[in-house]
């Protein structure tokens, strides 16, 4: 653990009282410049900490993502760790996943540097604005199915910002979530197989959030949204934002053979009833929803009334 979040975690179990420089640097066994560096650290990463001669240091509001800060919202166990930054938080899930990482290591980041989402796409990812989450899994079932672990994602997250947001967000067939017409979510599932057993030897499903209000490039901003509009942000909102998502997806996941997620899935989703370009494989052309069965494929009518089932690709929606 690093010494910022040593610093946090002893200011968060405070409770807002002052702890001495003296003290935060004998617990820690570093000097007292090196803690007062520290908190200098914290606070331009968003932590509102108290600085008061002869008293010490007291954490006011933790504006920093923090491993601690996440446990603490958390039913179940998940070893969760908190990068300050990172390319991937996907890449760093895989490497784990390789050295044998149990299921349900779940790896953040303040910041990407090269985040992705499907058909490697950039995913915008500043520091202190988002989550960035990325969970390896262990899954029992074939790779047809790694789809439902998509499904779940994007049900989990809705279900998370409804609880922490109170707001009702939406699915675009396959991986994105929107709020009010504007994308805050994009998912992306990877996975590697077991030469020995043809099976999966794990996935790692990427979810990258954003949360914080902020102005975005002029090429995205009639596109993404933020979960949290200007002013509305509450008091730790990426950690109870991203520990509701994990366990949403957890109860979501570990009853995916009984489908559970689906009905929801199918409730939010905007995409039926839709004129829409569809690009899956070879087929791009403009289609018409018809409906989404129980595997999360999608039926489409398209222009020369020739009817598909799409099982993997995307949709672009039409006006």
């Amino acid at each position: 653990m690093e010494l910022k979040e040593r610093v946090l975690r002893r200011l968060e179990g405070a409770g807002g009282e002052y702890v001495s420089g003296e003290q935060l640097a004998g617990e820690c066994g570093v000097s007292r410049n090196a803690v007062w560096k520290c908190v200098r650290a914290l606070q331009a990463q968003g932590a509102k900490i108290a600085c008061v001669r002869n008293r010490g240091y007291a954490l006011t509001e933790s504006g920093v993502l923090t491993a601690g800060g996440i446990q603490k919202y958390l039913r179940r166990p998940f070893d969760v760790s908190v990068l300050p930054r990172t390319g991937s938080t996907n890449d760093e899930a895989k490497a784990l996943a390789e050295c044998s990482a149990p299921e349900w290591t779940a790896v953040l980041a303040e910041e990407q540097s090269a985040g992705r989402g499907r058909y490697s796409r950039p995913f915008d990812s500043p520091a202190g604005a988002g989550v960035y989450l990325s969970i390896v899994l262990r899954p029992k079932f074939t790779a047809a199915e790694t789809l439902y672990i998509t499904a779940c994602a994007a049900v989990a997250v809705c279900e998370a910002i409804a609880e922490v947001a109170g707001k009702y967000a939406e699915i675009k067939w396959v991986n994105d979530v929107f709020l009010s017409g504007k994308k805050v979510c994009g998912i992306l599932t990877e996975a590697a197989f077991d030469v020995e057993s043809g099976g999966l030897a794990y996935a790692v499903v990427g979810i990258g959030v954003n949360v914080k209000y902020r102005r975005f490039p002029e090429e995205l901003a009639g596109i993404a949204g933020t979960v949290f509009g200007e002013g509305e942000y509450p008091p730790e909102g990426r950690a109870r934002l991203a520990a509701a998502i994990m366990e949403r997806l957890r109860d979501l996941y570990e009853h995916i053979p009984e489908r559970t997620f689906y009905k929801e899935y199918k409730r939010r989703s905007f995409v039926i009833g839709r004129r829409v370009k569809v690009l899956s494989g070879n087929l791009s052309q403009e289609a018409e929803v018809l409906d989404l069965d129980e595997n999360c494929f999608l039926k489409v009518r398209l222009a020369d009334g020739t009817v598909r089932i799409l099982s993997a690709g995307e949709v672009r929606i039409l006006l």
